[in-house]
């Protein structure tokens, strides 16, 4: 697909393509455009590693995302002349597996009124619930044109392919707004993140909560290691792919039960470790010289994210160890200002993580079910709007120590 036009706002011509894989734009390009000042805000943030070229690359190069597993890589790049001002993560999917923004819903009742959902463009990071940036966008170029020029190359690419309908999954309040202005339809839902209040030490962390939650979280942490149980986290040059074997068969155990068949292959691990070893941290709890558990993470600039978790012996406890409370020690210590720690999940509530809007927008081909699915998301953000509210009150912070607030 190419496509040339003028985007909102542009003074020269652009062009619009698919590629289907990373090997055509390249990692300088790709990341140029990931960790501009113009893709990621003005934050303190420089380096979402879910973006990176290594991180998706890892994905194509290991086959986890292809046309076999219905994630066939579509990704669009915007270009005037030689340089590409805009790229964005898209997948031709066949399936509405993996993304975590449910919307079988709207595919079952369309395939009844006779119409065909699949394929559909999914403009996400596959397998991860992680907010971040979806329209990257190259050093000094206009947000709102390149931008405009992503959305008009998806909607071409749309047609092309004749896909049903656009879903950009997980992005970030600005992108959203963003996307709004454009006409796509906007979804919210909602997370559970930690968030450090200048925390000096876990104990720090514990002594901001109310005394019923402090001693709870103390005895299952105490719990979690009754068996004889250590924990060691590890990162960079320390990852051996003995440690990857080790995960790899806890991961594949988890996700078999969960979703029938894990949505990473051992090959996805030894690949992010040669790539981007620095950014990842892996937990791992062992028994009697055994590996029995382990949680894969990414380590942001500002964030830890909690990604992938397994175990091989189930003891009380040891999930809460493992995923949450190593994630928010290891925040501390390196002074991250929160931890992510996957979609949903109410009881980490009571674990010190609180509610976060989500963001998503859905562009859908087909008038009557675009009519009925903007219908649905009116209803269903005020929903969600109301529901953060009342869990927001149901922290297990001291009243006289609410947690810091935060644009989502």
């Amino acid at each position: 697909m190419e496509e040339r036009g003028r985007a909102a706002g542009a003074a020269t011509e652009l062009r619009v393509r698919a590629v289907t894989g990373l090997k055509e734009i390249g990692a300088a390009a790709w990341d140029a455009c990931a960790t501009s000042p113009e893709t990621l805000g003005a934050g303190d943030e420089t380096h979402n590693p879910f973006v990176s070229h290594a991180f998706l690359s890892a994905l194509e190069d290991s086959g986890c995302v292809s046309r076999r597993t219905g994630w066939l890589p579509l990704h669009v790049a915007v270009e005037r002349g030689e340089r590409t001002i805009g790229v964005a993560p898209c997948y031709l999917k066949t399936h509405s597996q993996g993304e975590y923004v449910f919307d079988h819903g709207w595919a079952d009742a369309y395939e009844r009124a006779g119409g065909s959902y699949y394929p559909k463009l999914q403009v996400s990071v596959p397998f991860t619930p992680v907010t971040g940036p979806r329209f990257l966008i190259a050093p000094g170029e206009d947000p709102d044109a390149a931008v405009a020029g992503i959305v008009a190359g998806l909607r071409a690419l749309r047609a092309e392919t004749e896909a049903s309908s656009i879903h950009v999954t997980f992005m970030r309040a600005r992108e959203w707004a963003q996307a709004g202005a454009l006409g796509l339809l906007q979804r919210t839902d909602q997370q559970f993140h930690w968030e450090n209040d200048g925390y000096a030490t876990f104990e720090d962390f514990l002594g901001a909560l109310a005394s019923r939650k402090r001693k709870m979280i103390r005895r299952e942490r105490r719990d979690a290691l009754a068996n004889g149980i250590t924990i060691e986290t590890l990162t960079g040059r320390d990852l051996t792919e003995a440690h990857w074997d080790a995960f790899f068969a806890f991961y594949s155990d988890t996700g078999a039960r969960k979703w029938g068949r894990p949505y990473l292959n051992r090959r996805f691990f030894s690949l992010l470790s040669e790539r981007m070893a620095q950014r990842v941290l892996l937990v791992l709890a062992t028994r009697a010289g055994r590996p029995i558990a382990g949680a894969f993470n990414l380590i942001g600039d500002v964030a830890l994210y909690g990604r992938n978790w397994g175990c091989i012996e189930d003891h009380p406890f040891l999930h809460f160890e493992v995923c949450y409370y190593q994630a928010i020690d290891f925040a501390i210590r390196h002074g991250l200002k929160r931890v992510e720690a996957g979609a949903q999940g109410e009881h980490k509530l009571a674990r010190g993580y609180r509610p976060v809007l989500m963001h998503s927008a859905h562009d859908i081909a087909d008038p009557a079910l675009r009519r009925a699915v903007a219908d649905y998301l009116k209803r269903e953000r005020a929903h969600v709007e109301d529901a953060a509210g009342v869990l927001d009150t149901l922290t297990p912070f001291r009243r006289d120590h609410p947690p810091t607030e935060r644009d989502a």
